[in-house]
């Protein structure tokens, strides 16, 4: 059971909430979320890095010079991966690094994710009222208040991300933070942030996705 302090705008202790996640076993914790955070990676890869084999370059049909008599060394062609402009040995080739990771696995390394960043996190009161318009200074501020300077890379989970949401458009400026939606969360951004900031209804949407 995780137990965290609930903050208002202003930067004030106003409550203390608690939240339960099943996670993994302490054995097997970290090399589950090992696992997800390299699939999460390794899928990230396009795969779309080529070479051209000499067998694929443009020209070097003809033999350059005769085998034998000029003194140079014999050459079958000018494509050769030797010569320069030549064909690539052992190249990349277009490829899919998709790692399979099941459903269940998945979902587990997440909530074993988010439960260790406990001592990291920042639940805070809805403050979509505090900002009438879009306003970048304003939201910097409140994050100092909260724990979240923005010489820190952080990380604002909220309920959903409208792109016309005044919250989105204020966050959306700020260097070293990253916004998500409660139900998009994923292992890298929990381990990469070192402060975690959660409104009060972006931890419930994140007890009911993620619920065991």
């Amino acid at each position: 059971m995780v137990e965290s302090v609930v903050k208002n705008w202003q930067g004030e202790q106003v409550g203390e909430t608690t939240f339960e996640l099943k996670v993994a076993k302490e054995s097997t914790a970290s090399h589950i979320v090992h696992r997800a955070l390299v699939r999460q990676m390794t899928n990230a890869r396009q795969g779309t890095a080529s070479t051209k084999t000499r067998a694929e370059v443009r020209g070097g049909g003809r033999k350059p010079w005769r085998q034998k008599g000029t003194g140079r060394a014999r050459a079958g062609s000018i494509r050769s991966p030797l010569w320069r402009g030549g064909g690539v040995i052992f190249g990349p080739k277009p490829r899919d690094f998709n790692l399979k990771l099941n459903r269940k696995e998945r979902r587990l390394a997440l909530r074993t994710a988010l439960v260790s960043r406990a001592d990291d996190l920042i639940i805070v009161e809805e403050f979509n009222n505090e900002l009438s318009r879009p306003k970048t200074k304003e939201l910097v501020s409140a994050l100092t208040r909260w724990g979240a300077t923005p010489e820190i890379k952080s990380l604002l989970i909220l309920p959903a991300i409208v792109d016309t949401d005044n919250v989105y458009l204020s966050a959306r400026n700020i260097e070293n933070l990253k916004v998500i939606a409660a139900d998009q969360l994923n292992v890298y951004d929990l381990l990469h942030a070192d402060k975690i900031v959660i409104t009060a209804s972006a931890l419930e949407k994140i007890k009911e996705v993620y619920s065991a």
